[in-house]
């Protein structure tokens, strides 16, 4: 072998070393980047913004895998868990899920029946009523007084507030002396007693405007004798 040759032999071999060299340095990053990063577990993102209070279904978000260490304990890991539930607030777009951002929906007693009606989205709701808030529910008649003249009432006083649809824009009445405003409306549902579900109904049917008044907590029960107004009966 001379001496051209031994040299391309020593280059050959310097080759190899540097080449193993490489190879397990790379392996050791690898190495120190998982032992930081640690396994991968499922988690779950939003594919579209909720509003407050609105049902959750599974397609409403999409898997996407998390390194363990990094997973807030809060992270919902199964989609089984929000089978009937609600967004407790406002959800955005991307967000990771997690157990905080979701709350039960409110359930009915053993003597109530949910019963659901169109309000007008303004005088309604005015984005201020949740589900489990109690409201009186006012219904105007334009001749429902006494002599054919109008007249306003609490129909249901403290009803229970179960959902909050979405805003809908209202379609035109086929009747063409109903007066209501056919504007935009969003379907609220209550948990009532069988009277006060007819009482809704009625209005619902046939008042010229149904309304919704928030109720403190703890505020007592409007008294009978003072559920209906009219503008001849005040003093």
């Amino acid at each position: 072998m001379n001496s051209r040759q031994r040299r391309g032999v020593v280059l050959l071999a310097l080759s190899v070393l540097c080449a193993i060299a490489a190879f397990f340095g790379v392996v050791a990053v690898v190495g120190d980047v998982d032992s930081k990063v640690g396994s991968e577990t499922t988690a779950y993102e939003l594919d579209q913004d909720i509003p407050a209070y609105q049902p959750l279904s599974p397609d409403q978000f999409h898997r996407v895998n998390v390194p363990k260490r990094w997973l807030p304990a809060t992270a919902v890991t199964d989609l089984g868990d929000v089978n009937g539930k609600i967004a407790a607030a406002a959800l955005s777009k991307g967000s990771l899920l997690q157990t905080d951002m979701v709350s039960d929906r409110p359930q009915l007693r053993p003597d109530e029946q949910e019963i659901a009606i169109m309000v007008d989205a303004e005088t309604g709701v005015a984005g201020t009523i949740d589900p489990g808030d109690q409201v009186n529910i006012f219904a105007t008649f334009a001749n429902g007084g006494p002599g054919g003249k109008p007249e306003s009432r609490i129909i249901v006083s403290d009803a229970r507030v179960l959902e909050i649809g979405k805003i809908t824009q209202a379609g035109q009445t086929s009747d063409q002396n109903d007066s209501r405003d056919p504007g935009k409306q969003v379907p609220i549902t209550f948990a009532l007693q069988t009277e006060d579900a007819q009482r809704v109904a009625y209005a619902e049917s046939f008042a010229t405007k149904v309304r919704l008044a928030l109720v403190a907590p703890g505020s007592p029960s409007v008294p009978q004798d003072q559920r209906t107004y009219t503008l001849d009966g005040d003093k």
